[in-house]
């Protein structure tokens, strides 16, 4: 798949759709900057307290990038219907804090607990229902360089009947001037909105795949976590991206 510039604003483009398809054909999203000032307009609609929208607050104590893979795929297929459909309204909205979820977990009502300890997600809500939460705890930065990593794959939790046989995939991280706080935020959109698309499923395996840019891939994407480049505000960048149904021998 050759990742033109036409073609990541096309998918960027559908995806504001997807999540807010009552607004689509109001807005203007023929460019990079006009879809970044579509974003603008659609969280000033959302009320500057997030009162009409749906946030998702991730305690992080320790980051493990493939077991953080796996929790964020269970935590995400583990949501009713209702909390996925706001949750995707608001773009998959997720704030990051450092902190220790088994500390917390008796003041705090958590939707899931990774099975380590090491992260926590609470459930999509309004801003104000997790106010006390973000106010104790400090933003996680996460500041460090991405290294890359031999590829690793993982079995994701079936949680609930699938309704089709496990298939395995690639997830491809992008790191070439990727911090892990920037993998987190771009991975995580990617994932859950996966696992909202039925791309991902309990039981399915993910390699997890480190490249410098996406562009080098030879396999076909089935999905693209796009966002406006970082170092040229008005280029758009492909962050991550998850393969169609592979069938190359995974690795371990």
């Amino acid at each position: 798949m050759t990742l033109s510039p036409e073609l990541l604003l096309d998918m960027a483009a559908q995806r504001l759709r997807t999540a807010r398809p009552e607004l689509s054909g109001r807005l203007d999203l023929s460019s990079p900057r006009a879809l970044r000032a579509a974003k603008g307009r659609i969280a000033a609609l959302d009320g500057p307290d997030g009162t009409d929208g749906a946030l998702v607050v991730c305690v992080v104590s320790r980051f493990d990038l493939h077991n953080w893979v796996r929790e964020t795929c269970r935590f995400a297929l583990g949501l009713p219907a209702d909390e996925i459909a706001a949750w995707r309204r608001s773009f998959t909205r997720t704030v990051y804090l450092s902190g220790r979820p088994d500390n917390l977990r008796q003041r705090f009502a958590f939707g899931h607990i990774g099975d380590d300890g090491a992260v926590a997600w609470t459930r999509p809500a309004p801003d104000a229902a997790t106010a006390t939460l973000r106010r104790l705890l400090k933003t996680f930065n996460g500041p460090q360089p991405l290294t890359s990593w031999q590829p690793t794959t993982v079995e994701i939790p079936a949680i609930a009947p699938a309704g089709r046989a496990p298939i395995h995939r690639a997830a491809y991280v992008a790191t070439a001037k990727a911090t892990v706080a920037t993998v987190l935020v771009q991975l995580n959109h990617l994932l859950a909105e996966a696992v909202m698309d039925g791309l991902i499923a309990g039981g399915d395996r993910l390699t997890v795949r480190a490249v410098p840019r996406l562009t080098g891939v030879g396999e076909p994407f089935a999905a693209l976590r796009i966002d406006t480049d970082t170092h040229r505000p008005d280029e758009l960048q492909a962050y991550a991206g998850l393969t169609e149904e592979t069938h190359l021998a995974p690795a371990h």
